[in-house]
């Protein structure tokens, strides 16, 4: 619970004005993700997404597969059949399958087929507005603002989310099961419960559940496993916008943590936690907690302590919190000079610097994060991406990498998640621009084109079901025309007196 506002110098540059030089070839970050290891008894509970058939056939034509292998983009086509892909790159009978009535086919022409995203820190429940007001929102109300956010992740082309935390106890486990159920629409979901906090080290203290000791704390971590929680969050260190705990002061003690750890662990279930001040991103390292968020003020013994159990740990830094918070709240009554005023110009930059070293090191970095305040609205996930590429020194493909392989490695799911192979579930996106080229398309809602989870189409307009007129075609009865969304009307002509 000490405070840690003296800030030691740390070993990597602090000039966070130019970005770093970023690398061509294979993605750097495959390796480091594929060598995560969470312990195998916290592997989550299984979960299937009811309600696809098992003879429903997709099939997604001349499309520029991404496939998160790590290799170029490369010309084919793609079958789903039931949930999973089948075949990737040249599908056999493939001319059959085009005429088959009961096959949906999707015309890509060279427009970008690419796993869906995924986003490491999720709060479904959180409202885009005042969080000191969810304590006191009905549960009703609360329930149906929960499910529309898990619709927008999916709307935004997110299929996998990892949850970091629920403004009521139960909200994002009713929802992750009425995912499932098929009841609602919505991306893969690990559940979590209330924040855990010490009484006087809380953020928000209607949302939050609170704990003082080792023996309290394990008990409610009892608790909320009970509940049927796939994740458990602590609240480790202070946030600058409280003014009163700061982002550098950690309010958890050794013991405390241990405590968590032992008993989350023996329960099965894995720990995040929000770790900006350095004591608390070290107490994290030393003690086993898996997902580090924020990291801001890590310091050098805390670097190297996580270098060196960089396979037991990822980071999800939920950059652009702190990018948002700075340059864009004064719409919404927090000024520039307010936030500059309180610490967030200086976190921003230590930050950066700390994530690009992360990088440098091959510790695991992924996106998402804190996404449903006023300044962070639900709908814009996919600007961690392009922070990922003009700060933080990863490649377009890197960033790709860590928000479709990075977060199936979450997810404990690599062996089906992330990647276009044939054995994985069909969640994809038909993206219309090229990732690689422009990571910001990955933001224009209007360019995600084609949106399936669990070999469902989610999204898809009119013109995907319609083939565009070619000259030649149907024994000339098609004419050369304009590709129009609805055939244009003229009216008839009449005669002129």
């Amino acid at each position: 619970m000490s405070p840690s506002r003296i800030e030691p110098p740390v070993s990597w540059p602090l000039e966070t004005n130019n970005p770093p030089s970023k690398l061509k070839g294979t993605p750097r970050n495959i390796e480091w993700i594929d060598a995560v290891h969470f312990a195998d008894n916290l592997q989550p509970k299984r979960y299937e997404i009811f309600g696809t058939h098992d003879q429903s056939k997709i099939l997604f034509l001349d499309v520029n597969i991404l496939d998160s292998t790590g290799r170029e983009p490369y010309h084919g086509d793609v079958l789903i059949e039931g949930e999973r892909i089948k075949e990737v790159g040249k599908v056999s009978d493939v001319d059959s399958l085009k005429n088959d009535p009961k096959v949906r086919v999707f015309h890509g022409r060279g427009r970008t087929l690419m796993s869906g995203l995924g986003d490491a820190h999720t709060h479904f429940s959180w409202n885009g507005g005042d969080l000191d007001r969810l304590g006191d929102l009905g549960v009703e109300e609360h329930t149906l603002l929960t499910m529309r956010s898990a619709q927008c992740f999916l709307d935004s082309g997110y299929t996998m989310c990892f949850g970091a935390a629920a403004a009521k106890r139960r909200l994002d486990v009713v929802i992750r099961d009425a995912i499932n159920a098929g009841d609602i629409p919505g991306p893969r979901y690990l559940a979590n419960g209330q924040e855990m906090a010490r009484r006087g080290g809380e953020l928000v203290g209607g949302i939050t559940a609170f704990a003082d000791g080792p023996d309290e704390m394990r008990e409610v971590i009892r608790e909320h496993v009970e509940l049927g929680v796939d994740n458990i969050k602590l609240s480790m260190s202070g946030e600058e916008i409280t003014e009163i705990r700061s982002a550098q002061d950690c309010y958890f003690t050794d013991e405390e943590t241990a405590a968590c750890v032992d008993e989350a662990h023996k329960l099965g279930k894995r720990l995040c936690a929000h770790a900006r001040a350095r004591d608390s991103v070290k107490m994290c390292v030393k003690h086993g907690v898996d997902v580090v968020f924020h990291a801001s003020y890590i310091d050098d013994e805390g670097m190297d302590m996580l270098e060196e159990a960089k396979t037991k740990h990822v980071v999800a830094p939920a950059i652009n919190w702190l990018i948002a918070t700075l340059h864009e709240a004064e719409a919404f009554g927090y000024p520039h000079s307010k936030a500059e005023s309180v610490g967030y110009a200086k976190e921003l930059d230590a930050a950066i610097a700390g994530l690009r070293e992360m990088h440098r090191r091959g510790i695991v970095v992924l996106p998402g994060g804190d996404y449903g305040f006023a300044w962070t609205p639900h709908g814009t996930y996919a600007r961690d991406l392009e922070h990922f590429v003009t700060l933080l020194g990863f490649t377009p493909h890197e960033a790709i990498i860590s928000a479709t392989r990075g977060v199936a490695a979450l997810m404990m799911q690599s062996h089906e998640l992330g990647r276009i192979q044939p054995g994985y579930y069909a969640d994809c996106i038909l993206v219309d621009g090229n990732p690689l080229e422009d990571i910001k398309v990955l933001q224009d809602h209007d360019k995600l084109q084609v949106i399936c989870i669990n070999g469902r189409v989610h999204k898809a307009g009119r013109k995907e079901y319609v083939a565009p007129p070619v000259f030649g075609q149907d024994g000339n009865k098609h004419v050369i025309v304009p590709d129009l969304e609805h055939a244009e009307v003229k009216r008839p002509m009449q005669k002129q007196y």
